[in-house]
């Protein structure tokens, strides 16, 4: 007179199986969101090295821009060529000289062993661009750079630069660039 009485057992536990599938499931979300964080740490620091290199290069651009368009003649021969307003090298064309509006004698051109842009003025040479900047090309075009009759044109410079940030090789932001610049004051003939 025994009666059997059903017990039921609860299990408490999980499986091998269950467990493995649990932990491979959680590497997989582990690791696609980790791979979105480093992707978007990336892309910020592209976007942040092309912010700089756009800020950077517009400051250089506009700071010659306003150096040339305030030049002077050279009407003693001092600095340049007398009667003419800039000064450059061809066939390369990668320096400038003219007189400043403050009757210096300046230079703007490209050190190629630093890759960087630099002014010289009264015998001292300061970098225009820093080095986290790599100028590959600066160029200079010149029309209307002497006294009539050899020309009528008011004087105009085009800059050319071609420059890269110094970042790892693969995201390597690279910007060109150009602009035209007249002379502020009227081209008479003195």
């Amino acid at each position: 007179m025994f009666k059997c009485l059903n017990v039921k057992i609860v299990n408490k536990g999980v499986t091998l199986i269950e467990m493995l599938v649990a932990v491979t499931m959680f590497g997989i979300i582990v690791g696609a969101i980790s791979g979105l964080f480093i992707s978007g740490i990336r892309s910020q620091r592209r976007v942040l090295s092309t912010q700089e290199l756009l800020d950077q290069t517009s400051y250089v651009m506009e700071y010659m821009g306003r150096a040339l368009r305030m030049a002077k003649k050279d009407l003693t021969g001092t600095c340049i060529p007398v009667k003419t307003n800039y000064q450059t090298n061809p066939p390369t064309d990668n320096w400038i000289k003219f007189i400043d509006y403050n009757g210096i004698c300046t230079e703007f051109f490209l050190d190629t062993a630093n890759k960087q842009l630099k002014k010289t003025a009264g015998g001292a040479t300061l970098p225009l661009t820093s080095t986290k900047l790599q100028v590959n090309s600066f160029r200079i075009s010149l029309s209307g750079a002497e006294q009539p009759p050899t020309d009528y044109l008011q004087p105009r410079v085009t800059i050319f630069l071609e420059v890269l940030g110094r970042e790892a090789a693969g995201s390597r932001p690279k910007i060109q660039i150009q602009t035209s610049i007249s002379q502020r004051n009227l081209d008479v003939q003195y």
